[in-house]
């Protein structure tokens, strides 16, 4: 059961649901920063910052303000790797997989509601 979408009805899609999570008293996340979580969710551990920033082609530092904020909401932690210290693994956490599991319920709200 696919869903057909034209480009603008796929624009609007995306429109409704940013527009509902700007309206939610939820964390604000970047787009990156929504990749990111998304990433780490979606795609099997592990994940270090290293393997995070070839994966969006940027730097480590950029990953790193990215997870820092992402971190203090507490959608994601990082711990080092005891069989490489310079490597952090970055750890999914139960806020972080019900602010997806969210957001995955809204998309679906979203989209039933444009085909009514």
């Amino acid at each position: 059961m696919g869903l057909e979408l034209t480009a603008t009805a796929a624009l609007g899609l995306w429109h409704h649901v940013t527009l509902a999570q700007v309206q939610d008293d939820g964390p604000d996340l970047t787009l990156r920063q929504l990749t990111l979580l998304l990433h780490i969710y979606l795609v099997p551990p592990p994940h270090t910052v290293r393997g995070l920033a070839a994966t969006l082609n940027v730097t480590k530092p950029v990953i790193t303000r990215a997870l820092d904020t992402m971190g203090s909401m507490g959608l994601v932690d990082r711990v080092r790797d005891d069989m490489d210290r310079r490597n952090v693994i970055i750890k999914r956490t139960v806020a972080g997989a019900l602010y997806l599991e969210k957001l995955g319920d809204l998309i679906i709200n979203q989209a039933r509601t444009m085909r009514t």
